[in-house]
């Protein structure tokens, strides 16, 4: 027995080294961890369980019989992040490059399944140089496995993708249908055909960084949610996200113990608003003073600035936050930005995540590039992510609210649920001066008649209370309440029901 057991440890030990030391030290030499260790680095010490430790692949072609690692290039399991419980895969470079073979589907495509079926997060983390070209089509076949299960597991549990090295071909459209992406400055990319490719075909010269590298994903494209210096950064922030999260989406929202009390009061959200409707200020500012502590959780900070999207507590419990930031574009909605925001309401809604909706938008972004790029189809994926939420949704109206921008941004219309107004909120069709323009045209050649026609439909107009004898605004409320007001809203909404018309599925703008 003895010996039996001595022969196991020793196959583990094997297991554990992975490609062997001179990979793992070259891993290290590129600022990267290991596989296992980036699995140390994401779950709890010490509640880390292995599956397929002692798997190996199967191939005999080109000598491969030759070469037989445990594990086969990749760590799967499970284990808790701050006793939750959540699945894994890390690929192990050190091991043919990560390479996936159909074993390797295999042992991802096992805890992927446990995971929908056990409704518990999965997390992968990807580092790859994509199919093993030695296995052909079977390891093409492994990667639709993949993309397929990550098809039917979304807005069942939550998925998170971590680019921790190269990431190219076929295998960027697995993290690409997950719910989060995050990179790693420098050492991570994604791409379908890599700079040799798209220098033979296009002849474009361009580097691995410049093409698909994190700031590229993170600023032009919007395909990753974030970027991190490096590794231990990046793992700690996907704990740090996972904490808002629930399980599933039939799972209780994660509730922490907070000391923030629900009416504590922000005497300075009274003086935040500018006294030149054209100034901006910074929306983080409102944000930080309603959440739980001032946290914030921002997703795709670096892409559409115009708009913020991302995760706060109130009362402990999580809130996603879609809000104007008037420090860009003057806070307007553009294609870009109606993308982010749309993707984001879509995501709360699957998880039962409450979603407060912060406004100050002049309207769409006017233009020829944004109407000839499709802004109208862009624009409407917010307006229908909206639309079709049955999360409980609270607005507040800080200052302009104009035209189809108003209806789009969770009016009462579209079915909000509680609709709050600042009193220096502006509620309109459009701005006064552009409004008094057309409404006088034939004074347009005196400036002193359309000013005063400016200064009369702002008197009349600029303004939350017309919108709140309508009843479009349930209460105008003073900012320094804001946190208190926001938070009861939610309370109150924590038992809604809505049941829509029945359906197959709907059909979103795509």
């Amino acid at each position: 027995m003895s010996e039996t057991l001595d022969q196991l440890e020793a196959k583990r030990a094997e297991a554990r080294l992975g490609g062997g030391q001179r990979r793992i030290d070259a891993q290290h030499a590129k600022g990267k961890l290991t596989a296992r260790e980036r699995i140390d680095v994401l779950f709890d010490e010490g509640s880390f369980e292995e599956y397929d430790t002692l798997k190996t692949h199967r191939c005999t072609d080109f000598g491969m019989e030759e070469q037989q690692y445990y594990g086969d290039g990749v760590i799967t399991g499970w284990g808790k992040i701050n006793g939750r419980p959540c699945y894994v895969f890390s690929q192990d470079f050190t091991v043919f490059g990560g390479s996936l073979s159909e074993t390797h589907a295999e042992k991802i495509c096992k805890v992927m399944d446990l995971a929908v079926q056990n409704r518990v997060p999965i997390i992968g983390l990807n580092d790859s140089g994509g199919a093993r070209i030695q296995e052909g089509v079977a390891s093409l076949g492994g990667y639709a496995e993949v993309f397929w299960r990550n098809a039917q597991a979304s807005g069942v549990i939550p998925q998170i993708s971590v680019i921790m090295g190269p990431c190219a071909g076929g295998a960027v459209y697995s993290p690409a249908m997950t719910d989060f992406i995050f990179m790693v400055k420098d050492t991570s990319y994604m791409f379908v055909t890599g700079p040799d490719v798209v220098k033979t075909v296009t002849n474009e010269i361009v580097t691995s960084e410049e093409l698909g590298g994190a700031s590229t994903h993170t600023k032009k494209s919007s395909v990753a949610d974030g970027a991190f210096d490096n590794d231990v950064e990046a793992l700690l922030e996907v704990r740090r996200l996972f904490d808002m999260l629930p399980q599933s989406f039939d799972s209780a929202l994660p509730v922490l113990p907070t000391t923030d009390s629900e009416d504590r009061i922000e005497e300075s959200l009274d003086t935040l608003i500018p006294a030149n409707p054209n100034q901006p200020y910074d929306m983080h500012e409102v944000i930080r003073k309603v959440a739980d502590e001032g946290n914030f959780f921002e997703i795709q900070k670096d892409h559409a600035g115009n708009i913020l999207c991302g995760f706060i507590r109130l009362n402990g419990s999580t809130v996603g936050v879609v809000a104007n930031q008037p420090m860009v574009l003057a806070g307007c909605l553009d294609i870009n930005s109606s993308k982010k925001a749309a993707r984001f309401v879509r995501f709360c809604d699957a998880f039962n995540i409450p979603v407060l909706t912060l406004v100050d938008v002049p309207g769409f972004l006017p233009g020829v590039g944004q109407e000839h790029s499709g802004i109208i189809k862009h624009g409407a994926k917010l307006l229908f992510a909206y639309a079709q939420a049955t999360v409980p949704l609270v607005t507040v109206i800080t200052r302009k609210a104009y035209g189809g921008a108003y209806d789009v941004m969770a009016s009462k219309h579209i079915r909000a649920d509680v609709n709050y107004a600042w009193p220096t909120s502006e509620i309109a069709v459009m701005g006064a001066k552009g409004a008094s323009e057309i409404l006088y045209r034939s004074e347009l050649g005196d400036p002193d008649k359309i000013a005063q026609r400016t200064k009369d439909y702002e008197d009349r107009f600029a303004n939350p209370f017309i919108a709140a004898q309508r009843g479009f605004i349930d209460e105008v409320i003073m900012p320094h309440s804001t946190r208190r007001r926001v938070s009861r809203a939610f309370e109150i909404l924590k038992g809604k029901k809505v049941n829509g018309p029945a359906k197959k599925h709907d059909n979103i703008p795509l």
